[in-house]
């Protein structure tokens, strides 16, 4: 299809793969138009399957687990939130050479939340306390929190941030990131039980309708853990007066701001030598917000 690999062993998928599979595992579905979404997501190819639905394909091992996952948690959550989240409707198979498992959801409506928001300070309302409501969710029976994943201790990320700012050179101010980073890691340490984090509050898993948000999507981050982690749109979607909104209405002490700004920074630093060359969305996004990091930290 002519897109650019973006992981060296990712799988390629298309519309006649997706047809395909469809057709061998639900028929009733297959006859349905077929469409890629447009995206600069990084791990998983979607496609929109007739008005309401929509196919979700992994494009790297990495992401296999995701689709479980969200099929085992989205619907204990969903109840408990004031925005929507995907509902999954079927899990597939590996099947017609494709090697991984693969679902179908029902279809959100939406543009990310690149540009999209009518008014940033109600955007700021709205996910603070979509957030809260996420935080206050009983964990019983979650799964344990895999080392060195979202909402973990930032000493974790510590040696791959310096070598991400190593690889990046002179495209960004290394010494400010750095003296950032160090911050952040100084910050006193959540001391209390974990709780329930999205851990990719990012703008493409934010969806807008009519100017307001309406969906988070893209729970592959999804663990129990330091909520300093869901901090990060602070720096990626919102500023000023919107920004101190969010904090305020988080009531965000100032040792979890400087872990959620270390979030912030390290997502952006790790993910623009890996996509660089070959998702200028990713790149845009995450430049922008090492950008405001690295203006708030100079504040």
């Amino acid at each position: 299809m002519g897109r650019v690999k973006m992981h060296a062993d990712e799988v390629e998928t298309d519309i006649e793969l997706v047809r395909r599979l469809l057709t061998g595992q639900f028929p009733h579905w297959a006859g349905l138009p077929v469409r890629l979404v447009p995206s600069y997501g990084t791990d998983h190819d979607i496609y929109r399957l007739g008005e309401h639905l929509s196919v979700r394909l992994p494009r790297i091992g990495w992401a296999t687990g995701q689709a479980a996952r969200e099929a085992e948690w989205l619907p204990r959550l969903a109840p408990h939130l004031p925005l929507a989240l995907p509902v999954p409707l079927a899990m597939g198979h590996p099947a017609e050479g494709y090697p991984f498992g693969w679902s179908v959801h029902e279809w959100l409506p939406g543009e990310n939340a690149n540009g999209t928001l009518d008014d940033l300070d109600r955007a700021a309302v709205d996910l603070a306390a979509f957030i809260t409501a996420l935080r206050s969710i009983d964990t019983t029976g979650a799964y344990p929190r895999p080392p060195a994943c979202r909402g973990g201790d930032l000493a974790e990320f510590d040696a791959g941030v310096r070598r991400s700012v190593g690889e990046l050179g002179d495209r960004i101010d290394g010494a400010a990131t750095l003296r950032a980073w160090q911050e952040s890691l100084d910050a006193a340490a959540w001391g209390r039980p974990g709780v329930w984090v999205h851990g990719d509050l990012l703008p493409g898993n934010l969806l807008v309708v009519d100017g307001r948000l309406s969906a988070v999507i893209d729970f592959g981050g999804l663990n129990v853990g330091d909520p300093a982690c869901d901090l990060q749109p602070a720096w990626n979607v919102f500023a000023g007066t919107s920004r101190e909104r969010f904090r305020a209405e988080l009531n965000v002490d100032d040792a979890a701001w400087l872990r959620g700004r270390g979030w912030a920074l390290l997502q952006a630093v790790a993910a623009l030598p890996y996509y660089w060359d070959t998702n200028p969305g990713i790149v845009r996004q995450t430049s922008h917000a090492l950008g405001q990091v690295l203006a708030d930290a100079a504040r």
